[in-house]
């Protein structure tokens, strides 16, 4: 059974690449373009991963992550920072804010699904 991973991301390709990758590595993907339609796509589906950017309009990336988490349906679903940023406080806070992981952009495709089997176990 292939895994759903919801991804959200307001650039248009990092969209594009991201479900490339994801769906030829045999997963389902759904995409959302920020941060309020990440967490409503997120609260009527059923994902068993959610990569998502930090920097959207609307909601960014970490609030969503805030929001998610104070729903138990969305307690234990591992997520992924996708994002330009690399700096430690950001990293720190998006940990404490029930990040799973961080990827920085530009991505290596090989790399994102490393991660999601890693965090999928499958």
């Amino acid at each position: 059974m292939s895994a759903n991973i919801l991804t959200v991301d307001d650039s248009a390709s990092i969209r594009l690449t991201t479900k490339v990758t994801l769906t030829n590595a045999g997963y389902a993907v759904t995409e959302a373009v920020n941060g309020a339609e990440g967490l409503a796509i997120a609260k009527s589906g059923n994902f068993d991963l959610i990569v998502t950017d930090l920097n959207m309009p609307v909601m960014d990336g970490l609030t969503m992550i805030e929001e998610l988490r104070k729903l138990p349906a969305q307690a234990g679903v591992p997520i992924i920072f996708l994002t330009t940023e690399s700096d430690a406080d950001l990293k720190a806070r998006a940990k404490a804010a029930g990040a799973t992981g961080w990827l920085t952009k530009p991505f290596d495709p090989e790399n994102l699904v490393k991660i999601a089997k890693k965090v999928l176990g499958r």
